[in-house]
Formats: C-alpha cells, structure tokens, sequence
C-alpha cells in the first residue's frame, strides 16, 4: 500500500466541475465525458478520493476529447476517503472485491448501450479492481495508475500477463 503521504493532500471535492455530466449508469451516479454514440469506452475506477476528484474529472475529459466514451462511477457510494478516520479502518468498508462486482454491473450496462471496446484504467484503490477485470473478459485494456492494494500474484491467471512467472 502506499505511504501516509499519498493521502496527507486530499483533493478539494466538487460536485459541479469538468465538461462531462453526472447520470446514472449500472446502478451508480456516474461522471460521464466524451460522446455517447461512441463504440469505445474507458472506465476511470477512481482512487480513494473518489468520483468528485478534480483532477480525474479533468483527466476524463481529456481522454474523452479523443473521442472516448469515458465513465468515472461512484464505486465508494459517496463516501471518499477523508482525513477524519484512519485509511486503515475506511478500507475495511470499501474492499476492492466488491469494487470489482461493482465495476462488472457497469461494464454490462455499457455493453448493453453498444459498446463494442472497453478499456479500464484504476488509480490507486482503482488499480486492484481493474486488475481484477483485466483476468476477466469483461475489459479489453487495462492501464493501472499508481497502483495500492497490487500484488505480483495478483497479475497471473486470466488474460492478463498470460505469461508472467
């Protein structure tokens, strides 16, 4: 996991910001960026800070701008990290297994709107349930950024690393 550091800086978190919109999507409140009619889509699973980061709602957009569907949903059900408790006990109710259920719910509703090509990318607390999808057919990129929670053994088996040892 990763040092105290990464969360002694916790964002300014702001309903109303980036281009994209907020709709339901799979059961969640989701930020949405990028056309609709697009085939190909990217899920953002947000690090501890959750959906209302500025700077992710930033990223997406940018990504969106080149012609991505891009979905950042709220995998923490309002409820991000903050300084008031100990991350340790706030992890305890936010397990990435059930990120990773959660984010499967999502990858449906996406296909059931047409996408054809999806791509996910997972930031931090993001990175183990995208991990999780990558060893899965339910995605068909992974990009894992600053990753908390991965462990080596975590990338065999599935479609991900098909040849790690």
């Amino acid at each position: 996991m990763s040092g105290p550091e990464c969360c002694e800086n916790p964002p300014a978190l702001r309903s109303r910001n980036g281009h994209g919109s907020v709709l339901e999507l799979g059961g969640f409140n989701t930020y949405v960026s990028g056309p609709p009619t697009s085939k190909h889509a990217i899920l953002f699973v947000s690090d501890v800070y959750g959906y209302e980061a500025p700077n992710l709602r930033k990223l997406a957009d940018k990504v969106a701008a080149a012609g991505y569907y891009v979905v950042v949903p709220d995998f923490l059900c309002g409820d991000p990290y903050t300084t008031d408790k100990p991350l340790s006990i706030w992890i305890q109710s936010h397990g990435t297994e059930k990120g990773f259920e959660d984010a499967k719910q999502v990858v449906a509703a996406l296909k059931d709107r047409g996408i054809s090509a999806i791509g996910a990318a997972g930031f931090c607390w993001g990175a183990k349930v995208v991990t999780e999808l990558a060893k899965s057919d339910n995605i068909q990129a992974a990009v894992l950024l600053h990753p908390s929670l991965v462990k080596v053994d975590d990338m065999k088996g599935g479609q991900i690393c098909q040849n790690f040892s």
